[in-house]
């Protein structure tokens, strides 16, 4: 039976549930539409393509690790805060496949909405790098080694490639503590307000 209030926003995140399952890649409109009751050309009505449809779930994937990780954030600041954002995206990710990989998809051209969204998820990690009193060129260095560094994790470890016997959890503190030295390091190599003003 068909299911009422069909909206675009409703079919990409039931097509997100599914991808968790099944892979963003084997993905398809006809089991889609078979977990919503309906004919797949009815799809239509809401989504333009299953490029659309990768679209619409990237979007929201990147809205809500951007909310994951901002919650992660509230009430801690420095160390403690990656730490805690780096387990917060670690787990997301873990949980949610599909979505993860979906994040990472770039903005096409134009596309207003997509690019806030990833703008907004990467502000959240750029507010908490100020503790660091790093700026311009230095603060984007900050970003992209944040994000690199547990994307890389993740990657490895969602393709099953942690197969030696050390446990994972403590590698994974491990490489946070060490992202976080490196941090620290190139905060000491700023000068000081006190000494830019004497």
């Amino acid at each position: 039976m068909p299911r009422a209030g069909l909206t675009r926003t409703r079919v990409a995140e039931e097509a997100a549930v599914m991808a968790d399952h099944v892979g963003l890649g084997k993905l398809t409109l006809a089991a889609l539409a078979d977990r919503l009751g309906v004919r797949q050309p009815s799809l239509y009505k809401h989504i333009d393509s299953m490029a659309g449809l990768h679209r619409d779930i990237a979007v929201n994937a990147k809205r809500e690790l951007g909310e994951v990780l901002a919650r992660a954030a509230v009430g801690r600041s420095g160390a403690e805060s990656i730490s805690a954002m780096s387990r917060a995206y670690r787990a997301w990710a873990l949980e949610h496949p599909a979505r993860y990989e979906a994040s990472n998809l770039m903005p096409a051209p134009g596309d207003s909405e997509d690019e806030s969204v990833s703008m907004a998820a990467i502000g959240v990690i750029a507010d908490v790098l100020t503790a660091y009193r790093l700026e311009g060129d230095d603060a984007i260095d900050a970003i992209r080694a944040f994000r690199s560094t547990l994307h890389g994790f993740v990657s490895y470890e969602t393709a099953g490639a942690f197969a030696m016997s050390a446990d994972i959890d403590r590698s994974f503190e491990r490489l946070v503590d060490g992202f976080v030295i490196a941090l620290t390091r190139w905060a000491d190599t700023k000068p000081r307000p006190e000494a830019e003003s004497g």
